[in-house]
């Protein structure tokens, strides 16, 4: 896994973690007021980002798409937004929820973003995947049929 798609599963793995870790904390205090911020974390988070790992790692066009790092970064971005902003809210800091709004839409942007790469994609012809390398530099130009690594 390489390029955008290790950048989505690693986040991917931070997510559930992060995740994890609240609803233990949840779970050990029986204070369960943070619990829609534990499922943002693990749904939008964990989930998503690993479905967006798998995507980008099995379908070589959409992984060499130059919009896929911006779908990265908006993504990554708004997502942490949103839950780091969903958590103070919750936690009775209502001046954070225009930043809670912003994330959101952000990170619908995010999806629809990627509904448009993965669209896209499906239109241009298969690549195999033994005959495509991503180049660890950059992450955008394939080198062709190199074996040894």
């Amino acid at each position: 896994m390489q390029g955008v798609a290790r950048n989505f599963f690693m986040l991917a793995i931070l997510y559930a973690i992060c995740g994890m870790a609240l609803g233990l904390h949840m779970s050990i205090t029986q204070d369960h007021t943070q619990m829609p911020v534990h499922a943002h974390a693990m749904v939008a988070g964990w989930l998503m980002s690993a479905v967006f790992a798998f995507f980008y790692h099995l379908v070589p066009a959409a992984r060499l798409s130059r919009l896929a790092p911006l779908h990265f970064w908006l993504s990554a971005v708004s997502g942490v937004a949103l839950i780091v902003g969903l958590y103070f809210l919750l936690g009775g800091n209502a001046s954070v929820e225009p930043v809670v709004a912003i994330a959101s839409m952000a990170f619908y942007a995010g999806m629809l973003l990627f509904a448009f790469i993965a669209f896209s994609s499906m239109h241009k012809p298969a690549v195999s995947g033994s005959d495509v390398y991503l180049d660890d530099t950059d992450g955008v130009h394939p080198l062709k049929n190199n074996v040894a690594r």
